[in-house]
C-alpha cells in the first residue's frame, strides 16, 4: 500500500535535515515532491541549502527540484545561501541552472546580499560568475550603494563603478 503524501513529504523533510541522499533519493521515486513547501513555506532544496548539506542538496537537484522557485518574500535559495555566505552551495546551484541575478519582491538579488551581509567570497564567486553589478532595487540601489552604507570595502573594492 502506498504512503499518503503528507507522510512522504515529513519523511523527506527528516531526510533533508539529516543530509540522507539514499533517502531522499528513495521518497522522491516513491512520489514525494521535492518542491513541495512545509508548514512555513520553505522547500525542501531551501532546508538543504540553507543548513549547507551538499548530499541532501545534489540528491533534491536529480530529483527535480527547481533552484529558482521563489520562497518567502520572493527569496531564491541562491540569496538564502548569501546570507548564509556558503559558497560550496552556490557554486553547486549556479551549476543546477539558478538564475544568477534573479530578483526578490524588494527587487534585490543574491549579490545585494552578499554585500549586505559582507560574505566576500561569495561576493566575489557571483562577481566571476557574471552577476550583474548594475541592477538596482525597488528602492533604487545599487550594490555598490549597499556596500557604501555598510561600510564594506572589500565591496566597492571589487564592484565596477
Amino acid at each position: 500500500m502506498p504512503m499518503p503524501a503528507t507522510a512522504l513529504q515529513e519523511q523527506l523533510i527528516t531526510a533533508v535535515r539529516q543530509n540522507d541522499a539514499a533517502a531522499i533519493t528513495r521518497l522522491l521515486a516513491e512520489g514525494a515532491d521535492a518542491n513541495a513547501p512545509d508548514g512555513r513555506g520553505f522547500t525542501p532544496l531551501v532546508l538543504a541549502a540553507y543548513d549547507d548539506h551538499l548530499e541532501a542538496t545534489r540528491a533534491l537537484l536529480a530529483g527535480g527540484a527547481d533552484p529558482n522557485r521563489p520562497v518567502g518574500g520572493g527569496n531564491t535559495v541562491l540569496m538564502g545561501v548569501a546570507f548564509k555566505g556558503h559558497t560550496g552551495m552556490a557554486q553547486l546551484l549556479l551549476d543546477h541552472g539558478a538564475e544568477l541575478n534573479a530578483r526578490n519582491g524588494e527587487g534585490s538579488t543574491a549579490l545585494m546580499f552578499a554585500v549586505l551581509f559582507g560574505r566576500h567570497e561569495f561576493l566575489d564567486l557571483l562577481l566571476a560568475a557574471g552577476a550583474d553589478a548594475t541592477l538596482r532595487d525597488n528602492k533604487g540601489q545599487s550594490a555598490r550603494d549597499l556596500a557604501r552604507q555598510k561600510g564594506n570595502d572589500h565591496a566597492l573594492t571589487v564592484l565596477p563603478e
